[in-house]
């Protein structure tokens, strides 16, 4: 059997699998996310298999260029998932190849605790200090007001995710940043296709900052199954994360490919000896976090259809949106921000103190209706046992009170929408909430 033959197979098998599946009734289990793929993504699975290229290869390479394109960055580098991502780029502020804005152990970083533990577990990893600053609702992202109280001499950059795809005030922060000569993180892993109007642009979510990070894992609005990326316009980091990505290694030859430099065998570098190989030279502490080509031939595929994908998780938000205002005297619904357009990763609601009902109380009956619900990740992940054994003051900072995030953790919870979701689900989520607030 040839190729073409097995690939046709494959196509037919997709189609065959799809006359299964039944059509939703009211009742049914509503996740909060979902892979959504056709034949195309089994198709390349299948074509990468074939090849038998288990590490990064054409596939991976493709899949670089054509988010980058799609980015509008010259430099984008494929990880094994977004929290490998956001680890790679703070790391990438502690290179010494940054000179003077090089971060440092024990230099501060300005993040918020209402976060995925991933955007905040690289600040410490890397032997920095979190700064942690209370966030507001309805946009759930950073309080900026609180901005200049956060900054210390100490202070070298700023990591922040759009939460839940709400973008938060990227003019504000990127003019803090810049005047205080601070790098600025965009964790992009809930809100890739979001823009933002930027000095009269239109500009995408995670081309705003120094670095951006993605998550491809199958809840986020693109997919690989496990995945992430890291993407920038500056060339001297993009090396440091290409570096740090690839053992740590100096040479920037792709797997396969040797003497790309032309000066594999004539170059000094630390204390080697002169002519030391430089496929086997290291210049980071690095890791070994590439991508599989079995996971960048799905993100192939999946690219060409997030614009569609972003169309449909806009239009699943305002259908909730419209269909629950009449619910804003019990829940604060969320509000997007000025200038913006997000790609929205879920839909998330906060129980007013003129609620009757608690949270728990909401959610609980929301679930028993067979509609997947999520809390906004760690609520404070300074209240989680990971933190329990860091003493503030020393080993993170607080800025003032956390008071909405803690609001949030105890009253603040979100449904799905997803690409896979239809208006028959639509309407049963709308139906099923207002049951259990209003009942």
């Amino acid at each position: 059997m040839t190729r073409d033959e097995i690939l046709a197979s494959v196509r037919e098998y997709y189609k065959d699998t799809q006359k299964e599946k039944k059509a939703f009734r009211p009742g049914d289990r509503i996740n909060y996310a979902g892979r959504n793929y056709d034949e195309q993504e089994l198709v390349n699975l299948v074509d990468a298999a074939l090849e038998f290229w288990l590490t990064a290869g054409k596939y991976t390479r493709t899949f670089e260029q054509n988010f980058a394109d799609y980015l509008g960055v010259p430099y984008c580098s494929v990880v094994n998932s977004g929290s490998s991502a956001n680890l790679l780029a703070v790391a990438a502020l502690t290179s010494p190849l940054l000179g003077e804005r090089q971060m440092k152990r024990g230099d501060e970083v300005i993040t918020v605790a209402a976060a995925f533990p991933t955007t905040v577990a690289p600040i410490v990893q890397c032997g920095a200090v979190p700064v942690f600053v209370d966030i507001a609702i309805p946009s759930y992202n950073i309080d900026t007001s609180r901005l200049e109280e956060a900054l210390s001499e100490k202070t070298r950059a700023v990591i922040l995710a759009h939460s839940l795809g709400n973008i938060f005030d990227l003019g504000a922060l990127k003019e803090f940043c810049d005047r205080h000569n601070l790098w600025l993180i965009e964790d992009n892993c809930d809100a890739l296709g979001g823009t933002y109007a930027y000095q009269g642009e239109k500009k995408l979510t995670g081309t705003v900052g120094d670095l951006g990070t993605s998550s491809f894992y199958p809840a986020h609005q693109l997919t690989m199954g496990e995945g992430g990326a890291v993407y920038t316009k500056n060339p001297l980091l993009h090396k440091i994360v290409r570096s740090l990505r690839d053992w740590g290694r100096e040479c920037i030859c792709s797997g396969g490919q040797d003497n790309l430099c032309g000066h594999r065998f004539d170059g000094q570098f630390g204390t080697l000896p002169k002519g030391y190989d430089h496929k086997y030279v290291y210049s980071h502490l690095g890791y070994n976090l590439k991508v599989t080509d079995l996971q960048a031939a799905i993100g192939c595929a999946q690219l060409e259809k997030l614009p569609e994908f972003v169309r449909k998780r806009r239009a699943h938000w305002e259908y909730l949106r419209r269909n629950l205002e009449d619910l804003s005297d019990v829940l604060i619904l969320p509000e997007k921000g000025e200038g913006c357009d997000p790609c929205w990763f879920g839909f998330i609601m906060t129980v007013r103190d003129t609620c009757p009902k608690t949270r728990n109380e909401i959610v609980s009956t929301i679930e028993k209706h067979n509609v997947q619900t999520r809390n906004l990740f760690a609520g404070n992940i300074l209240r989680h046992p990971a933190f329990q054994s860091l003493k503030e003051g020393t080993d993170y900072r607080v800025v003032g009170s956390l008071a909405v995030t803690d609001r949030v953790m105890e009253k603040s919870f979100w449904v799905g929408v997803h690409p896979g979701l239809t208006e028959p689900m639509l309407e049963e989520m709308v139906r099923v909430i207002h049951g259990a607030v209003r009942p």
